[in-house]
């Protein structure tokens, strides 16, 4: 197989959190033999978010394997209608209907722990006179509602440098689904305090997803890495 037709991974991740967070996975894809790129979110709006990661992904010469985490779950529900993007994989994630927005989907569901732990924060937006709004977890409680079964160590780390998410992107409705015409796997974090979990059932089986339950809490990708790398293999191996 020639390197143009071997699939690449792009890990996209979610929100209070960078590509780190991706940090045990890609080792473990890399000595499977994989090309791996995880860009940096700038979590700011799930309309440029999506154009970007598309961005990125249309420069990646040949099929794509499209993985995201939480947040990032919506990011590639849109950057996905990408031609060359042949898989999705969803880690804890949001996977939107067309024309559904973050809200929309969460609010058809009891809130999960995260809802009493965010932080908003007022940030100076270019061009306009108004603040944006930046959203994030407050430190203290990080650690058990994303991070539960990651080494406290880490997790402490993990809570003080976190990468807010802009509240815009709450509200904005996707303009696509890449699920409806692209094979796509769903991974549900059944311990999952951050999203509850029954939201990421829900999108999935929507979608008509292959999809597998893991114990674990929202940061899957840090808990249990060979099984997050399993789940991507078995993507590439289908698309291949």
């Amino acid at each position: 197989m020639s390197n143009t037709d071997r699939p690449t991974v792009v890990l996209i991740h979610g929100a209070f959190a960078d590509a780190s967070s991706f940090a045990r996975v890609i080792p473990e894809l890399i000595d499977r033999g994989l090309d791996v790129v995880a860009p940096a979110v700038p979590n700011r709006s799930l309309l440029g978010d999506s154009a970007y990661i598309a961005s990125v992904v249309r420069q990646i010469p040949g099929p794509v394997v499209l993985v995201g985490h939480s947040y990032g779950g919506a990011v590639i529900t849109v950057a996905g209608v990408e031609e060359n993007v042949k898989a999705l994989v969803y880690l804890a994630g949001y996977a939107l209907e067309e024309g559904e927005s973050l809200g929309e989907l969460q609010g058809g569901f009891p809130d999960s722990d995260l809802a009493s732990a965010l932080v908003y924060t007022p940030f100076p937006l270019e061009g306009s006179p108004a603040p944006g709004t930046d959203v994030s977890v407050r430190v203290d409680k990080f650690p058990a509602i994303f991070a539960a079964d990651v080494d406290p160590d880490l997790a402490a780390v993990l809570a003080v440098s976190q990468r807010p998410l802009a509240a815009q992107a709450f509200g904005e409705k996707a303009p696509a689904a890449a699920w409806k015409t692209k094979p796509s796997w769903g991974l549900v974090s059944s311990s999952d305090r951050t999203i509850n979990p029954d939201v990421e059932r829900f999108g999935y089986q929507r979608a008509g997803m292959t999809t597998v339950e893991v114990d674990s809490s929202h940061l899957v990708m840090l808990s249990h890495p060979r099984r997050v790398a399993d789940l991507i293999e078995e993507a590439v191996r289908a698309v291949r």
